[in-house]
Protein backbone atom coordinates (compact mmCIF):
# COMPACT_ATOMS: atom_id res chain seq x y z
CA UNK A 1 0.00 0.00 0.00
CA UNK A 2 1.28 3.39 -0.62
CA UNK A 3 1.82 5.36 2.32
CA UNK A 4 1.88 9.40 2.08
CA UNK A 5 4.36 10.46 4.99
CA UNK A 6 3.86 14.14 6.55
CA UNK A 7 6.55 15.61 8.65
CA UNK A 8 5.88 17.83 11.53
CA UNK A 9 6.38 21.76 11.68
CA UNK A 10 10.78 22.50 11.75
CA UNK A 11 11.19 19.07 10.40
CA UNK A 12 12.10 17.74 6.98
CA UNK A 13 11.47 14.37 5.30
CA UNK A 14 14.73 13.30 6.31
CA UNK A 15 13.03 12.54 9.72
CA UNK A 16 11.01 9.70 8.07
CA UNK A 17 14.36 7.55 6.98
CA UNK A 18 13.74 4.38 9.46
CA UNK A 19 10.39 4.55 9.53
CA UNK A 20 10.77 4.61 5.67
CA UNK A 21 13.06 1.55 5.82
CA UNK A 22 10.64 -0.06 7.90
CA UNK A 23 7.58 -0.10 6.10
CA UNK A 24 9.41 -1.26 3.15
CA UNK A 25 10.36 -4.31 4.77
CA UNK A 26 6.63 -4.47 5.21
CA UNK A 27 6.27 -4.76 1.51
CA UNK A 28 4.87 -0.93 1.83
CA UNK A 29 5.93 2.19 -0.23
CA UNK A 30 5.75 5.21 1.67
CA UNK A 31 6.00 8.06 -0.36
CA UNK A 32 7.26 11.67 1.52
CA UNK A 33 5.35 15.01 1.39
CA UNK A 34 8.10 18.48 1.78
CA UNK A 35 6.75 21.25 3.06
CA UNK A 36 8.93 24.79 4.52
CA UNK A 37 6.56 26.37 6.95
CA UNK A 38 9.08 29.79 6.29
CA UNK A 39 8.18 29.83 2.58
CA UNK A 40 4.77 28.34 2.38
CA UNK A 41 1.56 29.85 4.10
CA UNK A 42 -0.22 26.45 5.87
CA UNK A 43 -3.45 27.33 3.47
CA UNK A 44 -1.19 26.92 0.26
CA UNK A 45 0.28 23.62 2.23
CA UNK A 46 -2.67 22.19 2.51
CA UNK A 47 -3.76 22.86 -1.05
CA UNK A 48 -0.58 21.03 -2.28
CA UNK A 49 -1.07 18.24 0.18
CA UNK A 50 -4.66 17.85 -1.34
CA UNK A 51 -4.15 17.77 -5.01
CA UNK A 52 -1.07 14.90 -3.48
CA UNK A 53 -4.13 12.86 -2.07
CA UNK A 54 -6.48 13.58 -5.06
CA UNK A 55 -3.12 11.63 -7.04
CA UNK A 56 -2.88 8.89 -4.89
CA UNK A 57 -6.76 8.02 -4.28
CA UNK A 58 -6.65 7.25 -8.19
CA UNK A 59 -3.55 5.02 -8.19
CA UNK A 60 -5.53 2.68 -4.74
CA UNK A 61 -5.69 2.01 -1.26
CA UNK A 62 -3.32 4.35 0.50
CA UNK A 63 -2.42 5.40 4.03
CA UNK A 64 -1.41 8.15 5.75
CA UNK A 65 1.17 8.86 8.87
CA UNK A 66 1.13 12.49 9.67
CA UNK A 67 3.53 13.29 13.05
CA UNK A 68 2.84 16.63 15.14
CA UNK A 69 1.74 19.37 12.30
CA UNK A 70 1.17 16.89 9.48
CA UNK A 71 -1.56 15.70 11.45
CA UNK A 72 -3.12 18.91 11.22
CA UNK A 73 -2.08 19.68 7.73
CA UNK A 74 -3.95 15.81 6.75
CA UNK A 75 -7.20 17.27 8.51
CA UNK A 76 -7.16 20.49 6.61
CA UNK A 77 -6.19 18.90 3.08
CA UNK A 78 -9.07 16.23 3.49
CA UNK A 79 -11.89 18.92 4.50
CA UNK A 80 -10.63 20.67 1.16
CA UNK A 81 -12.56 17.80 -0.98
CA UNK A 82 -11.62 17.18 -4.61
CA UNK A 83 -10.26 13.41 -3.15
CA UNK A 84 -12.40 10.36 -4.60
CA UNK A 85 -11.47 8.20 -2.11
CA UNK A 86 -10.49 8.48 1.14
CA UNK A 87 -7.37 7.36 2.76
CA UNK A 88 -7.48 3.56 4.21
CA UNK A 89 -5.48 4.88 7.68
CA UNK A 90 -4.59 7.96 8.87
CA UNK A 91 -2.01 7.71 11.73
CA UNK A 92 -1.36 11.14 13.44
CA UNK A 93 2.04 10.89 15.97
CA UNK A 94 1.98 14.01 18.47
CA UNK A 95 -0.68 15.50 16.32
CA UNK A 96 -1.87 18.20 18.24
CA UNK A 97 -5.71 18.04 17.59
CA UNK A 98 -6.40 21.05 20.55
CA UNK A 99 -4.56 23.67 20.67
CA UNK A 100 -1.54 23.22 22.49
CA UNK A 101 -0.34 25.55 25.58
CA UNK A 102 3.47 25.86 24.58
CA UNK A 103 2.31 27.56 21.16
CA UNK A 104 1.55 30.83 22.79
CA UNK A 105 4.46 30.97 24.60
CA UNK A 106 6.64 30.30 21.29
CA UNK A 107 4.69 32.53 19.15
CA UNK A 108 6.03 35.15 21.42
CA UNK A 109 9.60 34.55 20.26
CA UNK A 110 10.23 36.29 16.83
CA UNK A 111 12.78 33.49 15.50
CA UNK A 112 9.53 30.98 16.32
CA UNK A 113 6.89 33.44 14.27
CA UNK A 114 9.95 33.79 11.61
CA UNK A 115 10.24 30.27 10.96
CA UNK A 116 6.66 29.30 11.27
CA UNK A 117 4.37 32.15 9.73
CA UNK A 118 0.97 31.12 9.52
CA UNK A 119 1.73 27.64 10.18
CA UNK A 120 2.58 28.79 13.42
CA UNK A 121 0.09 31.16 14.47
CA UNK A 122 -2.96 28.52 13.39
CA UNK A 123 -1.40 26.78 16.91
CA UNK A 124 -2.42 29.22 18.55
CA UNK A 125 -5.65 30.24 17.17
CA UNK A 126 -8.68 28.74 18.57
CA UNK A 127 -11.11 29.72 15.84
CA UNK A 128 -8.25 27.57 13.35
CA UNK A 129 -9.15 24.41 15.45
CA UNK A 130 -12.32 25.02 15.27
CA UNK A 131 -12.64 25.12 11.37
CA UNK A 132 -10.79 22.24 11.15
CA UNK A 133 -13.02 19.03 9.46
CA UNK A 134 -13.22 15.66 11.79
CA UNK A 135 -11.43 12.94 9.78
CA UNK A 136 -13.71 10.71 7.65
CA UNK A 137 -11.18 7.97 7.37
CA UNK A 138 -10.27 5.61 9.96
CA UNK A 139 -7.63 6.95 12.63
CA UNK A 140 -5.30 5.76 14.85
CA UNK A 141 -3.49 8.59 17.20
CA UNK A 142 -0.18 8.02 19.08
CA UNK A 143 0.21 9.79 21.99
CA UNK A 144 4.10 10.17 24.09
CA UNK A 145 4.11 10.47 27.34
CA UNK A 146 8.04 10.28 28.25
CA UNK A 147 7.77 14.46 29.16
CA UNK A 148 8.64 16.43 32.17
CA UNK A 149 5.73 16.89 35.10
CA UNK A 150 5.81 18.05 37.85
CA UNK A 151 5.55 22.02 39.41
CA UNK A 152 8.32 23.15 37.10
CA UNK A 153 6.22 21.42 34.18
CA UNK A 154 4.16 23.81 31.66
CA UNK A 155 1.95 20.75 31.69
CA UNK A 156 1.88 20.04 35.20
CA UNK A 157 1.32 16.44 36.32
CA UNK A 158 -0.25 15.78 32.96
CA UNK A 159 1.61 13.20 30.76
CA UNK A 160 3.22 14.82 27.36
CA UNK A 161 5.92 14.56 25.22
CA UNK A 162 7.79 17.13 25.62
CA UNK A 163 5.90 19.39 23.52
CA UNK A 164 2.43 18.04 23.34
CA UNK A 165 0.36 17.27 26.04
CA UNK A 166 -1.55 14.33 26.32
CA UNK A 167 -5.20 16.06 26.65
CA UNK A 168 -4.27 17.74 22.89
CA UNK A 169 -3.99 15.03 20.71
CA UNK A 170 -7.57 14.17 21.26
CA UNK A 171 -9.68 14.73 18.34
CA UNK A 172 -12.62 13.70 19.63
CA UNK A 173 -13.54 12.74 23.12
CA UNK A 174 -14.35 8.98 22.54
CA UNK A 175 -11.19 8.80 20.94
CA UNK A 176 -8.82 5.68 21.79
CA UNK A 177 -5.21 7.32 22.04
CA UNK A 178 -2.53 5.38 21.97
CA UNK A 179 -0.19 6.23 24.71
CA UNK A 180 3.46 4.99 24.52
CA UNK A 181 6.65 6.15 26.71
CA UNK A 182 8.58 8.30 23.78
CA UNK A 183 9.18 11.75 23.18
CA UNK A 184 7.72 14.10 20.40
CA UNK A 185 11.01 15.06 18.19
CA UNK A 186 11.49 11.27 17.09
CA UNK A 187 8.50 9.65 17.69
CA UNK A 188 8.79 7.66 14.54
CA UNK A 189 11.70 6.25 15.26
CA UNK A 190 10.60 4.21 18.10
CA UNK A 191 10.09 0.22 17.60
CA UNK A 192 6.58 0.21 19.48
CA UNK A 193 5.27 3.62 17.48
CA UNK A 194 6.61 1.60 14.09
CA UNK A 195 4.81 -1.35 15.29
CA UNK A 196 1.70 0.37 15.60
CA UNK A 197 1.73 2.15 12.09
CA UNK A 198 2.01 -1.18 11.02
CA UNK A 199 -1.04 -2.56 12.90
CA UNK A 200 -2.89 0.19 11.96
CA UNK A 201 -2.21 -0.05 8.05
CA UNK A 202 -3.09 -3.63 8.15
CA UNK A 203 -6.73 -3.29 9.89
Amino acid sequence: MHILLIHGLARTSLSWMLLEHRLRQAGHHPEPFSYFAFAEDFDAIAQRLNHTLQALAHRGPYGVVGHSLGGVLTRAALGLGQVSAPPHQVVMLGTPNQPPRLAPLAWNLWPFRWFTGQCGHNLTCQQFYASLPMLQSPYTIVAGTSGPTGPLSPFGEEANDGVVALSETYMQPQDAVIQLPVWHTFMMNHPQVQRTILEAMAQ
